[in-house]
């Protein structure tokens, strides 16, 4: 008589771990090949199993005229126990709430080029009390008073990403209000990165002084930022600051067509320009101070 085997089939894999498995997968091959297999496969899809961590951020920049219904399904699917989203260029306050109406478990939050207005993210920033990392890099509709309201709510929060496109920046006069606003409100910061911002040095101490525990601090392309080295090392030991020197900006903003300006108008075209040339500059005083 033959011993059973100890090794169990994939279609008797229980949910839980079978959801941990697809999760390796491509969204397209989980809503379209996953569920042909077998049946207890579909019902791992349909279930909150696959649906706990929704990256959708590449496919929302693919196909943004079907992201509110796609970010609907899965959100549902996910039935409460969302603890990471990743989204691309969400276009209305509405999906926001949505999201927010979710949020129960959700740990990690990326919202990059999304149309959020400071008066929503005040209203909704205490469904996400949960939160640990938040990622609203080039979301130009919101300014300090939703930072504000985020760190004022989202007491857990060790990492932060507002990092902006210099385009969008190009002609405001600072952006310090924003940078206070994360002072007072969150302490407890470890990555903030805020790439392409006009901040003034004031600024910046003042964050380094509320934010004790911060580890890593993006600077890169801070212009009129002047930090010094020696102070920062015995300062804050355990510090490290990007920037604001940008030694690659088209690999940091991952623009392949960055050699094509086509798609500029001339105002952009100059802006670019300037912006090569004081990173040029930068770089060069930089080197002579390193020199001395």
């Amino acid at each position: 008589m033959e011993e059973e085997s100890d090794i169990r089939r994939w279609d008797e894999l229980i949910p839980d771990a079978l959801g941990l498995i697809f999760r390796n997968l491509s969204l397209r091959e989980i809503l379209t090949v996953i569920p042909r297999v077998c049946k207890s496969w579909d019902e791992a899809v349909k279930g909150p199993y696959c649906w706990q961590e929704i990256d959708i951020g590449e496919w929302s920049d693919q196909w943004p005229e079907h992201l509110d219904r796609m970010l609907e399904i899965l959100i549902r699917r996910s039935c409460g126990s969302l603890r990471k989203l990743c989204v691309f260029g969400l276009q209305n306050d509405r999906l926001l709430s949505f999201i927010a109406e979710h949020a129960g478990s959700l740990q990690t939050l990326q919202l990059i080029r999304s149309e959020i207005s400071d008066s929503l993210v005040e209203e909704i920033a205490g469904r996400f009390s949960t939160l640990t990392f938040l990622d609203v890099s080039c979301c130009n509709k919101m300014g300090s008073r939703a930072l504000e309201a985020i760190g004022k709510n989202c007491k857990s929060l060790v990492g932060l990403c507002r990092n902006m496109h210099p385009l969008t920046t190009a002609g405001k006069l600072s952006q310090d209000e924003e940078a206070h606003a994360i002072a007072t409100t969150m302490p407890k910061l470890k990555h903030l990165e805020m790439a392409y911002h006009l901040l003034s040095t004031k600024s910046v101490l003042e964050i380094l002084s509320c934010c004790p525990e911060l580890e890593l601090l993006d600077l890169r392309g801070c212009w009129h930022v002047e930090l010094n080295v020696k102070f920062l090392k015995e300062k804050f030991p355990k510090l490290r600051v990007l920037g604001p020197v940008v030694v690659d900006y088209c690999r940091y903003y991952e623009m392949n067509e960055c050699d094509d300006y086509s798609d500029y108008d001339e105002t952009s075209r100059v802006w670019l320009i300037k912006i090569y040339a004081e990173s040029s500059m930068c770089a060069h005083k930089l080197g002579r101070r390193r020199q001395r």
